[in-house]
């Protein structure tokens, strides 16, 4: 938990604030008002409910999650039957284009210590009442092509269903599951887009034209192929956990970790505004971590240097507290 929040002020020293990129500001939505909801780390609406939003606690919680109203109070409670907790950091919730029914996703995938030699993911169809119950998950193991990573993001493209995660290092990257995943044995996880330092969540669009990605400090869209679109600027949380679209594709929901914890919804610039913000935002597409990109206009070399100065000295200080709490 340290680690993520001297994350956050590493990159608070890094990066500069982007400007909000749409005129009408962010909104709260509710406020958890469940107290055993201490820890939301992954977020979704439901995608064949209005009003109603999925949530679940983080690192060594039981296998839980919730069902939650636009009034923030808790509606059903859902465990997972044989399903394990180490360290849930993820959902993803979408309709299954084939059957019309919702399908959720949640993401055992928080390794801080890079040490796991496979993580967890568990698809559950979307309870039909929302009633408190026991169901019955599919679990797919899930192990990286290029060595053991942390992760706190995982997006399920709503065309394919295909499972992607974003890693949290400070070079964060995307790695897409196999097309087609499979029960019976672990499958592998490949690298395929570059991601912001310190991703804390991921998603995608409901019509797949689009993914984003949370950190501490901002969330940035991007097109399916990694290129982005534009940053958007996201308000103070004390820990910022999660991102998700709403089910009309206009906003996004984001939440925080801790007790009585806000979500808001942050308006999605225009198509026209976002081909401003590419402009104005960076010069290249996003091929490298965000942290490298080209910085905003009216910024001068010595900020630059300035910028990687402080993030150089807050790594040390990172490491130095990771070497200590071990």
């Amino acid at each position: 938990m340290l680690l993520r929040v001297m994350g956050g002020l590493a990159l608070g020293c890094a990066l500069p604030a982007a400007p909000a990129l749409a005129d009408e500001g962010p909104q709260k939505v509710f406020t958890f008002k469940d107290p055993r909801i201490t820890e939301s780390s992954g977020l979704a609406p439901s995608p064949t409910r209005d009003g109603v939003y999925y949530t679940h606690n983080d690192s060594s919680a039981a296998p839980v999650f919730y069902a939650v109203g636009s009034d923030g109070r808790t509606k059903a409670t859902f465990r997972l039957r044989g399903a394990e907790a180490r360290d849930w950091e993820a959902m993803a919730a979408v309709k299954d284009p084939a059957t019309g029914r919702g399908v959720l996703w949640f993401a055992d995938i928080g390794d801080n210590q890079d040490s796991w030699p496979d993580v967890s993911v568990y698809r559950v169809d979307e309870p039909e009442t929302l009633r408190d119950a026991t169901l019955t998950a599919t679990r797919y193991r899930l192990r990286y092509a290029d060595g053991p990573r942390n992760a706190e993001g995982i997006m399920v493209h709503p065309g394919t269903g295909r499972l992607y995660v974003v890693s949290k290092q400070f070079a964060g990257s995307v790695y897409a599951a196999p097309k087609k995943l499979r029960a019976d044995r672990t499958n592998v996880l490949r690298r395929v887009a570059a991601a912001p330092i310190m991703a804390t969540d991921a998603a995608y669009a409901p019509d797949g034209s689009s993914y984003v990605v949370r950190t501490y400090i901002s969330a940035t869209l991007y097109r399916p192929s990694g290129e982005m679109i534009a940053r958007v600027s996201m308000p103070e949380l004390k820990q910022a956990e999660s991102i998700a679209y709403t089910r009309d594709g206009r906003y996004l929901l984001t939440g925080s970790e801790g007790a009585n914890s806000p979500v808001y919804r942050v308006p999605i610039p225009a198509r026209d505004r976002q081909a401003k913000a590419v402009r104005t935002v960076t010069a290249t597409p996003s091929t490298r971590p965000v942290a490298k990109e080209t910085p905003r206009e009216g910024l001068s070399g010595r900020d630059v240097l300035v910028w990687l100065a402080a993030a150089a000295g807050a790594t040390g200080m990172i490491t130095f507290l990771a070497r200590r709490t071990r």
